[in-house]
């Protein structure tokens, strides 16, 4: 695989809470000059990126109830709409992860479904085609876990299961901090689960061109990280 390849499988991906417009700019500076799949920005910035990103071939990606999951699906709904409207080509949901946790993925592929069809809906009405992401946060999940709320994702309508938001703050028993990104096994997982009809997305600490290659072998298609242009710069092929 090319450096040219595996750039187009990146989402560079800024979303901390104090990202400036300047920080904007220039990801999404750095993103035109790799051609990477998109710049991933929380959505107030939705705006200055695809303004930024206007006439080019990346995507601008907007997460939506975004680090918790915890928003009623009609305001994930309402959020998603908003951010195509401003400009945002793709979407990336983070799941009721309580309802994951509660056994309840009617709940968890309902919650979904509002998102995809906000998405696609609001797409339609501009004439482009919206890809929906659906935010697992593995970090917190058992494997059946993950393996209900990706064919959830599945039955829902969306076009990929992603790993993590990467804010997760999973403990051990005594408190000691946990993982929170992602991994090869829970990729793994994810690529069985869904089969080859859907994108896997790997994202959190992704952070150099081993852990790149790992993640692509284990069966994603698409990498969210902060780390794109030291990837691709130290990517061999």
């Amino acid at each position: 695989m090319t450096r040219e390849e595996v750039a187009k499988m990146i989402d560079h991906t800024l979303l901390a809470a104090t990202a400036t417009r300047a920080q904007i700019k220039k990801f999404c500076g750095e993103a035109k000059k790799h051609s990477f799949a998109s710049v991933c920005v929380n959505p107030c910035w939705v705006k200055a990126a695809a303004s930024e990103l206007a006439g080019t071939s990346v995507a601008v990606c907007a997460v939506i109830g975004f680090p918790l999951g915890a928003e009623t699906s009609a305001v994930k709904a309402f959020a998603a709409s908003q951010a195509v409207a401003d400009g945002a080509d793709e979407i990336d949901m983070v799941i009721n992860i309580g309802a994951a946790k509660d056994n309840d993925f009617d709940a968890v592929q309902g919650d979904i479904q509002a998102v995809v069809k906000a998405s696609k809906e609001a797409g339609k009405n501009l004439a482009k085609s919206v890809l929906v992401k659906v935010i697992l946060e593995t970090c917190y999940l058992s494997d059946q876990e993950i393996e209900a709320a990706s064919l959830a994702a599945k039955k829902a309508g969306a076009d990929f299961v992603k790993t993590s938001t990467g804010f997760g703050t999973p403990k051990d028993k005594d408190g000691k901090p946990l993982p929170n990104g992602a991994c090869v096994r829970h990729v793994q997982l994810m690529r069985k689960a869904v089969g080859s009809e859907m994108g896997v997305k790997a994202s959190g600490g992704i952070r150099d061109a081993k852990s790149a290659a790992a993640l692509i072998a284990a069966g994603a298609n698409r990498l969210g990280c902060s780390a794109g242009v030291a990837i691709v710069e130290g990517w061999e092929g």
